[in-house]
């Protein structure tokens, strides 16, 4: 008969080649290293760290911090890289020296608690441009999270492992403002220079992952990879096409095409080679989530592995409920990308034929599809523009323009700029389409005209994706200068162009040329590190 490995036993069987003692650490308590997700499950369920839902979903809730503190992320500024860094509201930057003093508590932190969870995962499909990432924690939902969240190496290939990078996790320790000199109690420290990082004052699984990004935005470049906030798929044919967009604007929804197969829902480099994920799983949004509108992802939720984030369960059936909004309106669903039936394995793709930006336009004013040309592609990926809706703030009456640098200025390290060359050289050199796609609203700004329809959205970029609108007459639109065609199958001719959807011409060309200013206020910042191509993309109309 067969002999049962102890979970303790084959725990150990699992620890890399190198133990906690190369990050100074001493712990005097258990050491679990790389838990599988059922292990992980336990342990968590164990600890009363969360419970599970209906059909086995972890639920873990991370109140008070139900979404990430970008005004608690540091970078040490250090001679390595303090030329390198785009310093600012994005990039804060935080002494050697306090570093030092919040490492030390970290540590110490970390050492007197009772469990330890050790998860060595990698970053980056491509071997070649790949971190391996040793995350440490005293949770083990957490760790079930980033196990999710990150490439899963081999058991076989964990006695090997070394780490490159490493994230030190406290979610339950509050930091010193007046010793180690943070904002507040939350930290999120990046150090290039020791290639590791601090995380503490917030149990939010997110910052796990975007810290992550935020490395991956620093190092990839230095490799000649453009790193991008991006989703990305590929079609029967082999041909890629990359989503950019920010939140609410599609990019998880019209990614996760059945005709498609999923490369990844987020984050993606660019290399010499092509496109590869840098995740191994998704994150999506659960607010509002149905069968009907995302099957794919829906399904995730009835799956055991996936962590529910924030997400409020039926006191009775303990069957998870999207429309509760009462801890927050950021619910998140965390799943392995191969829980979605149609994915690329190996999360790689060959270099894109098409590239979308995405765009909720809430004035509705900008057309529904249109291609780009290179320099206008340039000029709306440093644009990042989307526009959030009306809130419930007296006196806000009107759509809030919202612009973010390459459609994720939190997450960058390098100016801007950097990324947009990178950007501007690959597609000369693989004459990849661009196109904006607004799926914001027609036929009035919000609060009069409607969503553009999904339906609708996802016949354009599908025809886009195919070539079917190469062979379509373009008529530019007179404020923005933008190519927009005049005919998609399944779309109605008057939707192409957004002023003939207004009952007052008048009133689409006041609010037009209204967006079309805070364009080129925004471009401002980068008039005088672009081409006059380039600056002179923008709006016509200002």
């Amino acid at each position: 008969m067969a002999t049962q490995t102890t979970p303790r036993a084959a725990s150990r069987e699992r620890k890399g080649q190198t133990g906690l003692e190369a990050l100074g650490l001493a712990p005097k308590g258990t050491i679990h290293w790389n838990l599988v997700a059922p292990e992980l499950v336990q342990a968590a369920v164990r600890r009363d760290e969360g419970r599970l839902a209906d059909r086995g979903p972890f639920v873990g809730i991370t109140t008070p911090h139900t979404g990430r503190s970008p005004k608690d992320k540091f970078l040490v500024k250090e001679a390595a890289t303090e030329h390198d860094v785009w310093w600012g509201d994005v990039n804060r930057p935080f002494s050697s020296e306090n570093y030092q003093k919040l490492l030390a508590d970290v540590r110490a932190y970390l050492a007197a608690q009772p469990e330890l969870f050790v998860q060595d995962l990698w970053t980056g499909a491509d071997p070649r441009h790949r971190l391996c990432v040793r995350y440490v924690s005293p949770n083990a939902w957490q760790m079930l999270f980033v196990r999710n969240m990150f490439i899963r190496p081999e058991l076989s290939d964990l006695p090997t492992f070394v780490p490159n990078f490493s994230v030190l996790h406290a979610p339950e320790m509050q930091a010193d403002p007046a010793k180690h000199g943070t904002r507040s109690g939350t930290f999120i420290v990046l150090d290039f220079a020791s290639r590791q990082i601090l995380i503490g004052g917030t149990r939010y699984a997110g910052e796990l992952k975007k810290a992550m990004f935020t490395v991956m935005n620093y190092l990839m470049p230095k490799s000649n990879v453009l790193s991008m906030h991006c989703s990305a798929n590929i079609g029967e044919q082999g041909d890629s096409a990359l989503f950019f967009g920010l939140s609410g604007t599609g990019k998880t929804t019209l990614s996760a095409d059945p005709e498609r197969q999923l490369i990844g829902d987020d984050e993606h480099g660019w290399s010499d080679e092509g496109v590869f994920n840098f995740e191994g799983g998704c994150y999506a949004k659960a607010i509002n989530l149905t069968e009907d509108s995302e099957p794919d992802i829906y399904r995730t939720t009835q799956m055991f592995g996936t962590v529910l984030e924030n997400v409020v369960l039926d006191p009775n059936s303990l069957k998870p409920d999207f429309t509760d909004t009462s801890l927050t309106e950021n619910t998140r669903v965390s799943y392995p990308l191969p829980y979605i039936r149609n994915h690329a394995p190996g999360g790689r793709g060959g270099h894109p034929r098409n590239v979308v930006l995405l765009t909720a336009d809430a004035f509705g004013v900008l057309p529904p599809i249109a291609r780009l040309t290179r320099d206008q592609a340039l000029y709306y990926f440093l644009s990042g523009y989307t526009a959030k809706v009306a809130g419930t703030e007296r006196g806000v009456t009107e759509p809030q323009a919202t612009f973010s640098a390459c459609f994720g200025a939190v997450f960058l390290v390098w100016p801007p700029t950097k990324y947009a060359e990178m950007l501007g050289a690959r597609l000369d050199q693989h004459q990849s389409r661009v196109w904006l796609v607004n799926t914001g609203w027609s036929g009035g700004p919000f609060g009069v005209g409607s969503r553009m329809k999904l339906g609708y959205t996802r016949a354009m970029v599908r025809a886009a994706l195919s070539g079917e609108l190469d062979s379509v007459p373009m008529v530019t639109d007179p404020m923005f200068g933008l190519a927009v065609p005049q005919a998609v199958r399944g779309v109605p001719s008057e939707v192409m162009t957004p002023r003939r959807t207004w009952a007052d011409p008048a009133a689409y060309d006041a609010q037009a040329k209204k967006l079309a200013a805070m364009f080129a206020k925004n471009f401002e910042q980068f008039a005088s590190s672009v081409s006059d191509g380039v600056r002179g993309a923008g709006p016509k109309g200002t």
